[in-house]
């Protein structure tokens, strides 16, 4: 068992060498996790079983909101949406923060349209700084191994 899981550590560095050579060793996961303020996304993605696909090659851009936003939903909201009964509603709030590819603030234009990984759009709002759907940008362009993570201050929620 050690030998394999040896093994597949050997292989798996081995094979993501390539995609730290633009200086970004962090991938999506990694990069949120160090950041200490996305405990509660990151506790959402474990739940959702997203974070195999979230350190994939992607690329992909992630509108990241803050555990403030999360603390800012209705009281019991995320405790609900952790329970293994709700995991495909929760699987797609957090697919709705995704978008594929990488979408750097440069490659924003006003009213712009964006199909997210769930499968709705988002719209971005450059008229009063950069707005996704209701949600302020309150850092832009963290770049990853994987894609880039914009921080929000809102949990976006897709249409019923």
């Amino acid at each position: 068992m050690l030998r394999k899981t040896l093994m597949a550590t050997v292989a798996a560095t081995l094979f993501a060498a390539p995609a730290f050579a633009d200086g970004h060793s962090k991938d999506i996961v990694d990069t949120a996790v160090a950041a200490g303020s996305f405990e509660t996304l990151v506790a959402a993605v474990q739940a959702a079983g997203l974070v195999e696909t979230l350190k994939g090659d992607g690329p992909f851009t992630v509108f990241a909101p803050t555990d403030d936003a999360f603390a800012a939903l209705p009281a019991g909201t995320v405790e609900s949406l952790l329970l293994p009964e709700n995991i495909d509603t929760l699987s797609a709030i957090l697919t709705f923060h995704v978008v594929p590819g990488k979408v750097m603030s440069g490659d924003l234009t006003d009213n712009m349209m964006a199909a997210t990984v769930q499968g709705g759009e988002i719209t971005i709002d450059l008229d009063n700084g950069v707005m996704v759907q209701d949600a302020n940008v309150v850092t832009a362009d963290i770049e990853t191994s994987n894609g880039v993570i914009h921080v929000i201050d809102k949990v976006l929620l897709p249409a019923s």
